[in-house]
């Protein structure tokens, strides 16, 4: 089983839009981020969010990258100051591939909840619209698979 931990999409200030949606740089990667994954063959069961407008978008733009109809709905568990013990009981019960959109400092949390056992540890560092991979081998251990950063399809780096 797999799970793709995504940090929404890069987001307009309260100030500039009380809810935080999602900027012109953040849709762009987002999109882009989705058509790779499509490209690669990623498939999921389901992209769950946070339920606030800049992950609910985030999940939409990759969800229509990937295509296949998959489902994009608000799950609990995925807000910012979130429990990370919520989320991972919700995972080792989860058979199928699933992505999670959400946001710091809970998708840290969660990512090193899983890796490591304490949410303190934080071995994976996120990036807006970037993508980690980790998958729950038989034995119930998680390893970290793969991560893309937006980054990666801006050019030749300098």
């Amino acid at each position: 089983m797999r799970v793709y931990l995504v940090q929404h999409g890069k987001s307009k200030s309260k100030e500039e839009d009380p809810s935080r949606s999602l900027t012109q740089e953040g849709i762009g990667e987002s999109t882009r981020i989705g058509e790779f994954l499509a490209q690669i063959g990623l498939s999921v069961s389901a992209i769950k969010h946070s339920g606030k407008t800049r992950a609910e978008q985030t999940a939409s733009l990759l969800g229509r990258g990937i295509g296949q109809g998959i489902g994009i709905e608000h799950s609990e568990g995925l807000a910012p100051l979130d429990d990370p013990q919520v989320m991972t009981q919700s995972l080792n019960r989860t058979p199928e591939d699933v992505m999670l959109v959400g946001h710091l400092p809970h998708m840290e949390r969660l990512a090193s909840t899983l890796l490591t056992g304490n949410p303190e540890q934080q071995p994976v560092q996120f990036q807006n619209s970037g993508v980690v991979c980790l998958e729950r081998s038989e034995g119930e251990s998680w390893s970290l698979v793969w991560a893309i950063t937006p980054e990666l399809f801006r050019g030749p780096c300098v």
